[in-house]
């Protein structure tokens, strides 16, 4: 929560400057932003949820599903960039990378750190009451740090991306206006 979380920003503002540098407003456009708006609510939503209720099976699924909608999401979004002719250079291909595999590292991380609830998930949940309800946290974060994170999410990721999709949305009706 302290690393992966905050860190994954940096590989996302790569991505969104390689994005930028390819002028994916003239090639790809609203379609492919919209794909990133995509991916990025695919880890969002888990990532919220974590941050606000217990990990148990119910969670952990959650998590798993959203980990691979995110990695097939990713696959579309290449693709899509590939066809429309946008050069994808070796390096944002390399943050690619990185943006692929944290999902699976943050998750990793979790079931280890909850390997309890692993072995819930493996039993159906049986014997657990709250195995498929979500349960606000024990032990809450810390407003600040719940601060930090929106902080950093909103000006790593919200921002540039959100500022993307705008770009992308003005070419396109540029481009109809005649």
């Amino acid at each position: 929560m302290y690393g992966v979380l905050p860190l994954w920003c940096v590989p996302g503002l790569a991505d969104w400057a390689m994005h930028r540098r390819s002028r994916i407003q003239e090639t790809s456009g609203t379609r492919e932003s919209l794909i990133h708006a995509l991916m990025m609510t695919e880890v969002g939503i888990p990532i919220a949820l974590t941050l606000r209720y217990e990990v148990n099976p119910l969670l952990l699924t959650v998590q798993s599903a959203a980990t691979a909608a995110h990695e097939a999401t990713a696959l579309w979004d290449v693709r899509t960039a590939v066809r429309s002719h946008r050069e994808v250079k070796p390096i944002e291909q390399h943050i690619h990378s990185f943006l692929e595999s944290l999902p699976f590292a943050a998750m990793a991380a979790l079931w280890c750190l909850h390997h309890d609830q692993v072995r819930s998930l493996l039993r159906g949940g049986r014997g657990a009451a709250d195995a498929w309800r979500l349960i606000p946290r024990r032990r809450p974060f810390a407003p600040r740090y719940l601060a930090a994170i929106a902080a950093v999410v909103g000006g790593g990721v919200l921002l540039p991306y959100g500022e993307e999709l705008r770009r992308c949305h003005r070419a396109a009706q540029a481009a109809r206006t005649p």
